[in-house]
């Protein structure tokens, strides 16, 4: 059958409690340390500036997150088909070569480029402090004009760019919503006797059932610490904390709500895989589509990556929302996130960049976001619902059911810092570094330091 995205869906999706970016590092700053100098992305400059100097042909570079060679990540297939599509559409006109890296160095390798003046034309950036990052220095250009003449009225609605706006200008479109959620195994939920848990005891009681029939509970990454940190977003805001206070400074970082939320993570923790503390994102999601573990925290972003290393795991995967804690927050709150794409205010060639923009956003597009992807569109187009992955209808179903959505903690902060500074204290707590007293207390420290 044949599925539109409501608009009324995607204004409940990217509301302004949104903040919160596509599946990244987390803040810009938080990316491990890496050579600027790397051959991928020097090379990928050269080439840009030698093509542009011949007059043949406007050369424009693009960055990612993700090798389009080497993935097998199906979001990441759709990205490189658009290039392709691209480049043999305007073939003599305009040419698109792509500089990747990983998810964990993204940020770092984007920074070395900017501060070097070799900003890419086009680059995928997370909405919220990680956009601010490149709109207050004038890195990312005002694309609303671009928008405003024939392009905007493509999309669901306006509220979809809720977190690409600054004082009424647009600087970065969105390309996809996917939501935070918890996905597992159906088959070792049913030999362990577990049920979809819908609270607190509830996941407890499964990962006690699904320990004792000799399975892994619960495979997280650690390493890539804004994993860590949804879990513990998601157990903040289950409990009742407001971002809002904190940033005021009317609460405390140090609060009970607070606290009672790591302490929870700790609980949880002990039904983790041991290797979590070294585990990046990828490891830990292989986890989960490799048969090692029966839950994975993550989001609907993953639905490609787990589809695309191993088709076969699609029907015995389950998605559920992230379960209640009774007496807490309202529990159909949801963490919801968009990859975006911004241009350079300083490219050459902004009318070649834009049309590959619109390319991330046509209907071609589109329709392989949800359809073999499985995340939601952000344009009016229609699509086959019976072609997109089975978990993408219990994706539908949890925004549905959603009573609003909010950011990953590291990104609805006041600041990319804030955010690093919060991703390090979740993970100094899982490992015994600091108790929660001693990491809100950290974190009251450096707001006390370095909120104005």
């Amino acid at each position: 059958m044949k599925k539109k995205v409501l608009s009324v869906l995607l204004t409940v999706a990217m509301t302004a409690s949104l903040l919160a970016g596509c599946g990244s590092t987390g803040a810009a700053d938080s990316a491990p340390a890496a050579d600027a100098s790397s051959d991928t992305a020097d090379t990928s400059a050269d080439a840009s500036s030698d093509t542009a100097a011949s007059g043949d042909v406007e050369e424009i570079t693009w960055m990612f997150w993700d090798d389009l060679d080497a993935t097998e990540d199906l979001i990441s297939k759709g990205y490189k088909e658009v290039i392709d599509r691209f480049n043999s559409d305007y073939e003599g006109q305009y040419h698109v070569t792509p500089i990747t890296t990983n998810l964990e160095e993204y940020y770092t390798k984007l920074n070395a480029l900017v501060a070097s003046g070799e900003t890419p034309d086009v680059f995928i950036v997370s909405p919220g402090p990680n956009l601010t990052t490149y709109v207050e220095p004038g890195v990312a250009a005002d694309l609303t004009s671009y928008l405003d003449a024939d392009w905007k009225g493509s999309f669901s609605s306006d509220a979809v760019f809720a977190q690409q706006t600054y004082d009424g200008k647009i600087y970065a479109v969105p390309l996809n919503i996917a939501a935070a959620c918890v996905f597992y195994n159906k088959e070792m939920f049913e030999e362990a006797g577990a049920t979809v848990p819908k609270t607190w005891d509830e996941l407890i009681d499964a990962c006690e059932k699904i320990q004792a029939a000799g399975h892994t509970p619960i495979t997280i990454s650690a390493g890539t610490a804004w994993c860590l940190s949804m879990l513990a977003g998601y157990l903040c805001d289950r409990e009742g904390v407001d971002l809002t206070k904190i940033e005021s400074g009317e609460e405390s970082c140090n609060n009970s709500k607070t606290i009672d939320a790591a302490n929870k993570m700790i609980e949880l923790s002990q039904y983790f895989q041991p290797t979590a503390a070294g585990d990046t994102n990828d490891v830990a999601t292989a986890g989960l589509y490799n048969g090692e573990a029966a839950i994975l925290i993550q989001g609907s972003w993953a639905i490609g990556q787990i589809n695309g290393e191993n088709p076969e795991f699609e029907q015995k995967c389950g998605v559920f929302q992230f379960p209640e804690i009774p007496g807490g927050n309202d529990p159909n709150r949801v963490i919801a996130k968009s990859d975006s794409l911004a241009m350079s205010s300083t490219t050459k060639h902004p009318e070649a960049a834009i049309a590959l923009m619109k390319y991330f956003t046509d209907d071609t597009a589109q329709k392989y976001t949800a359809e073999v992807g499985g995340k939601i569109p952000v344009t009016k187009v229609e699509y086959d619902a019976s072609k997109a992955p089975a978990q993408l209808a219990d994706v539908m179903d949890i925004f549905t059911n959603a009573s609003s959505t909010f950011g990953f903690y590291n990104e609805s902060l006041f600041s990319t810092e804030a955010g690093s500074t919060f991703d390090d204290n979740m993970v100094a707590i899982y490992l015994g570094e600091k108790t929660p007293e001693q990491a809100f207390d950290d974190l009251d420290a450096w707001y006390a330091a370095n909120k104005k």
